[in-house]
C-alpha cells in the first residue's frame, strides 16, 4: 500500500469515526429525534403513493374507458388529500429538525467552551485566539444544516431508495433493472466529486483561522498599527489571505452548483431511455402506459435523492472538516487540566519551596536550571533579574499552570502536584503587569461572578486597593460600565482594580508579576499603600521593575539565565562586590 492509499484510508477511517460521534449527539433529544424519523417515514410514503395513484387513473380507468365522476373526483381527493399531508408532515419535520440541530449545537458549544477552560496554558501558547475561537464560533455553526437537515434527509432518502425500488421491481422487474444500470454512473460522479470537495474545504478553513487570527491580533493592536504607519502593509497582508479565500470559495460555489444539475441531467437522460426502449412494449399492449409514467417518476425521485445528497455534499464535507476540528480539541487530553484530581488544599498557610526545579516550554530549551529556595509564610519576597532569566515563570509554575520536568515544588510542606487544582489556585492570587478587564461593570470584573464575595466584600477590596474614591467619582459608581478590555480607564486606573480583584479573593498568596513596571509613580504609591494595609501575615511575591520598591523584601532572589544566582536582603546583597544586584542598584539610581 503506497502513501496516498494509506493516508486515503486513514481519512475515510477518520470521517466514520467522525461521523459517528456527530451522530451520537442525537441522544440529546431522543424523543425529537424519533420524532423526525418518523416523520421521514411518513414522507416517504406520500411520495411512493403518489405515482402509484396517477398509474391507476391512467391504467384502471381511462385505457379502460370508465369515466366515472364519482371515481375520478375520489381519486382526485385522495391525490389532494396525500399531496397536504406530505406538505403538512414536512413543515412539522422542519419545525423537529430545527429545534433538535438547536439543541445539540448548544450541547456541543457547552462541551467544547468546557474543554476549552480545562486546556493547560501551553495549549494557548500553542494555538492563536483567532483560531480557538474560529472552532467555537464558525466551526459549530457549520454544523447547523448536517443536523437540521442532512443527517435525517440521508435517513429519509435512504429509506425512500428502498421503497421505491421494492416499488419498481413489484411493477416490473426489468424496466427497474434499466434504471438500476445509470446508479455506478452517479455513485462514480458523486465519488471523486467528494474527494475534490473535501480537499478544498480544508484549504478553506485553514485560511479562514489566519483571517480570524488576523483580525481578532490587529483589532486588538490597532493603535500600533496606526502609530508606525502600517496600514497599507497591513491592508495588502489582508487582502492577500481575503483574495486567497475568494478563489477558494469560489470553487466551492462552482462545485456547489455542479452537482445537482449533473445528477439531474442523468436522472432526466435515464427516463428518456426508458420511453424509447419500452414504448413499443406500451403500443404492443405488453407494457400498460400508466406503469411506464409510474417508472418516469420514480426515476426522477430515484436519483432525486442522490442529487440532493450530491448538492449537500458541499455542506457536508464542511461539516466534517469543522467537527475534526471540533474533536482535535475535545480530544487533546495531554494538555488538560483536572481541576478536581487531588487533595483539597483548604487554606494556604503561605510556605514556598522549590527543590531543584528544572523546567522548559519545550524540548530541553531550560528556562529554569536547578532552581532551589523556600520562602516561609508571610514573607515579602522579590524577584529580579533581565529579561527572560525565568522570574516570571517561577510565579507561572507556583499555581501549576504549567508542569516541571524535574525537582518538586512544595506548597506548605507537601508537592504541589497532590494538590487539587481548583482549591490550589483559590489560594493564591496573580496582579499581572498586563492587565485584563472584562466587558460589564466594575463590581463584576472585581468579583468575576464569584457569588461567595459579597458588595461589602468588593467594596472592602477597593478600599485596600486604593481605587474606591476613583470608582464612586464615575457615573454609576461600581455599576459603571467597562469597555472591552477596559479601554475606557488609564493603565493605572486598571492596575487598581485589578489589584482590588486579588484582594477580594483573599489569598493566602500574593503575587506582583511586574504589576508596578507601566504605572505612574502616583499609581505605584496607592498600589504600595494598599500592599501595606493588606499583606499582614500574608505570603507577597513581587517581581520587580523598578528596583525601588523591593528594597525593603524580607529576602531578593536575583535571577540570570534560569539561575538564582543571589540571594538575601537589600543590604546583604549590596556587600556583594561585583554582584549583580549591586549593578542594577547601582545603575538605577544613576538613571532617576
Amino acid at each position: 500500500m503506497n502513501r496516498t492509499d494509506r493516508m486515503s484510508e486513514y481519512i475515510h477511517k477518520k470521517n466514520r469515526g467522525t461521523t459517528w460521534r456527530l451522530i451520537k449527539y442525537f441522544a440529546v433529544s431522543p424523543g425529537k429525534t424519533a420524532w423526525a424519523i418518523a416523520l421521514s417515514l411518513a414522507l416517504n410514503a406520500a411520495a411512493i403513493a403518489t405515482p402509484l395513484v396517477i398509474r391507476t387513473i391512467i391504467d384502471d380507468y381511462i385505457r379502460q374507458d370508465i369515466f366515472d365522476t364519482h371515481i375520478f373526483v375520489g381519486l382526485g381527493a385522495l391525490y389532494m388529500l396525500i399531496s397536504v399531508f406530505a406538505n403538512g408532515t414536512g413543515y412539522a419535520q422542519a419545525l423537529v429538525l430545527r429545534s433538535l440541530g438547536q439543541q445539540i449545537l448548544h450541547k456541543i458549544r457547552v462541551d467544547l467552551f468546557g474543554h476549552i477552560q480545562t486546556m493547560s496554558m501551553k495549549f494557548f501558547d500553542d494555538n492563536s485566539s483567532g483560531s480557538i475561537l474560529t472552532r467555537v464560533t464558525s466551526d459549530v455553526e457549520t454544523l447547523s444544516e448536517l443536523y437540521t437537515n442532512i443527517f435525517i434527509m440521508f435517513i429519509r432518502e435512504t429509506i425512500l431508495v428502498i421503497g421505491i425500488l421494492v416499488t419498481m421491481f413489484a411493477l416490473d422487474p426489468v424496466m427497474a433493472l434499466w434504471c438500476l444500470s445509470a446508479v455506478p454512473i452517479v455513485v462514480a460522479c458523486t465519488f471523486i466529486y467528494r474527494i475534490i470537495a473535501r480537499r478544498n474545504f480544508i484549504k478553506i478553513k485553514a485560511v479562514l483561522s489566519r483571517i480570524n487570527g488576523y483580525l481578532a491580533e490587529h483589532i486588538i493592536g490597532m493603535r500600533i498599527v496606526q502609530i508606525f504607519n502600517m496600514e497599507k502593509k497591513k491592508f495588502d497582508d489582508f487582502d492577500e489571505m481575503n483574495d486567497r479565500y475568494y478563489k477558494l470559495g469560489l470553487i466551492e460555489v462552482i462545485l456547489h452548483g455542479l452537482s445537482n444539475p449533473l445528477v439531474t441531467m442523468i436522472s432526466n437522460l435515464m427516463a428518456a431511455i426508458l420511453i424509447a426502449v419500452f414504448h413499443e412494449s406500451v403500443t404492443g399492449g405488453i407494457l400498460q402506459i400508466g406503469t411506464l409514467f409510474a417508472f418516469t417518476t420514480y426515476v426522477r425521485q430515484l436519483f432525486e435523492p442522490i442529487a440532493q445528497l450530491a448538492e449537500q455534499l458541499t455542506t457536508a464535507q464542511s461539516a466534517l472538516i469543522s467537527a475534526d476540528r471540533i474533536f482535535d480539541i475535545m480530544d487533546n487530553a495531554a494538555e488538560t487540566e483536572d481541576l478536581t484530581a487531588g487533595e483539597s488544599v483548604g487554606e494556604i498557610t503561605g510556605s514556598i519551596e522549590f527543590k531543584n526545579v528544572w523546567f522548559a516550554y519545550s524540548g530541553e530549551n531550560w528556562v529554569l536550571k536547578d532552581v532551589s529556595f523556600k520562602i516561609e509564610p508571610g514573607t515579602h519576597a522579590a524577584f529580579i533579574g533581565s529579561t527572560g532569566c525565568g522570574k516570571t515563570t517561577v510565579m507561572s509554575l507556583i499555581s501549576r499552570f504549567y508542569e516541571i520536568q524535574k525537582g518538586q515544588i512544595l506548597i506548605d510542606g507537601r508537592d504541589s502536584r497532590e494538590y487539587n487544582l481548583h482549591s490550589l489556585r483559590r489560594g493564591i492570587a496573580v496582579v499581572m503587569q498586563d492587565v485584563f478587564l472584562f466587558t460589564g461593570d466594575i463590581r463584576y470584573n472585581i468579583r468575576l461572578n464569584e457569588q461567595d464575595i459579597k458588595n461589602k466584600d468588593v467594596e472592602e477590596a477597593a478600599r485596600i486597593a486604593n481605587c474606591h474614591d476613583f470608582i464612586l467619582s464615575l457615573p454609576g459608581g461600581y455599576m459603571h460600565g467597562v469597555a472591552e478590555r477596559g479601554s475606557d480607564f488609564s493603565l493605572g486606573q486598571r492596575q487598581l482594580i485589578s489589584f482590588a480583584r486579588a484582594v477580594a479573593a483573599k489569598p493566602s498568596v500574593l503575587i506582583l508579576d511586574e504589576a508596578t513596571a507601566s504605572i505612574d509613580s502616583d499609581t505605584e504609591r496607592a498600589l504600595q499603600e494598599g500592599l501595606e494595609n493588606y499583606t499582614g501575615g500574608k505570603t507577597l511575591l513581587v517581581i520587580a521593575h523598578r528596583i525601588s520598591t523591593i528594597v525593603n523584601s524580607d529576602v531578593i532572589f536575583v535571577m540570570d539565565k534560569g539561575e538564582i544566582r543571589e540571594r538575601g536582603r537589600h543590604a546583604e546583597l549590596m556587600e556583594i562586590d561585583g554582584g549583580i544586584y549591586k549593578k542594577l542598584y547601582t545603575l538605577s539610581q544613576t538613571q532617576k
